[in-house]
């Protein structure tokens, strides 16, 4: 029997305005996540129709009871996100242009591949997501605490519940290719793809929100481009930033975090991997933890405060 749990939950983009730099503190961070939600809602329905694909091939009563699970985790995932992403658009309603770019990297994806493809695809990109997630989870207080609550909320739910579902598509991947060896060959392809899609969302930021309202470079969490701009602006009279700042999005993390969470993303692609052993963000038990007594996790940050407010 699975232990996901399906939670449906909303976080009221559609009250007042969802400001693009929703974490003033950082720019990059704020630009990064945005760029997060444009990816997941393409992902995410490719897993969905990726899943209905597979379920008939799937005999184990178990096996087929964690992908229908995970399917609906996904599904609720992909369902949250696009109220972010629509509370984005109607700022700047170009970005539909750029969700729809996003959009079509997927469906092109489904329409071109395989089932034994995608299901690699999926197995390998949730494979990393332990050890980033952790990483940013680890950090709360500097890269989600410190923004808009709806927003950070929002990406605290998806992280934790990746963490959740974990070994779900592993276990899918399993159960019908059963190849460790092609997941870990596919791999290479898998993140060039992701990377394309982040790359379309970040360009279309840069195009339709206003540099006054991102602060920064939406590419800058390419670490090429911010390895060639910073060469360009030591050139006299070289290229100007036209896009704005370049910064780095975990400029104030620790190294051996960032080095432990690098070392999880390498591991978690080699052929024996389980994510079952992955070590667990202390704050996605705390989270799980305050869920089942009824906490509002939706509003992480305040919901404290408005229950101390309404004590008083």
């Amino acid at each position: 029997m699975t232990d996901l749990i399906v939670r449906k939950l909303r976080f009221a983009f559609a009250d007042h305005h969802v400001p693009f730099l929703w974490n003033e503190a950082n720019p990059a961070f704020s630009s990064m996540a945005n760029a997060v939600s444009f990816l997941a809602i393409g992902f995410e329905r490719m897993i969905v129709s990726t899943m209905a694909e597979v379920m008939p091939m799937i005999t184990d009563p178990e096996t087929a009871e964690e992908a229908d699970a995970f399917t609906r985790q996904e599904g609720q995932h992909s369902m949250a996100h696009r109220g972010h992403v629509k509370a984005l658009i109607k700022a700047y309603p170009g970005l539909k242009e750029t969700l729809n770019e996003c959009n079509a990297m997927f469906e092109k994806l489904v329409a071109e591949t395989s089932l034994n493809y995608r299901l690699a695809y999926t197995a390998a990109l949730e494979a990393t997501f332990t050890p980033v997630f952790k990483l940013m989870l680890d950090h709360d207080d500097t890269l989600f605490a410190p923004g808009d609550d709806r927003v950070a909320s929002l990406f605290l739910w998806h992280f934790v519940e990746e963490v959740e579902h974990r070994s779900s598509a592993l276990i899918i991947y399993d159960a019908v290719v059963d190849n460790p060896w092609y997941r870990a060959r596919m791999a290479p392809s898998v993140f060039k793809h992701v990377m394309s899609v982040i790359k379309v969302a970040c360009e279309g930021f840069n195009r339709h929100v206003p540099l006054a309202e991102r602060q920064a470079d939406a590419l800058s969490l390419f670490t090429t481009y911010r390895a060639k701009q910073a060469w360009r602006s030591r050139i006299p009279f070289g290229w100007p930033a036209k896009e704005g700042p370049v910064y780095y999005a975990f400029n104030e993390l620790p190294a051996r975090d960032m080095i432990a969470a690098l070392r999880g993303i390498v591991r978690s692609q080699l052929p024996n991997h389980k994510p079952a052993h992955e070590q667990i963000p202390a704050l996605a038990n705390e989270w799980f933890a305050r869920y089942d007594e009824g906490y509002d996790v939706t509003k992480w940050y305040t919901a404290g405060d408005a229950k101390l407010t309404a004590d008083v």
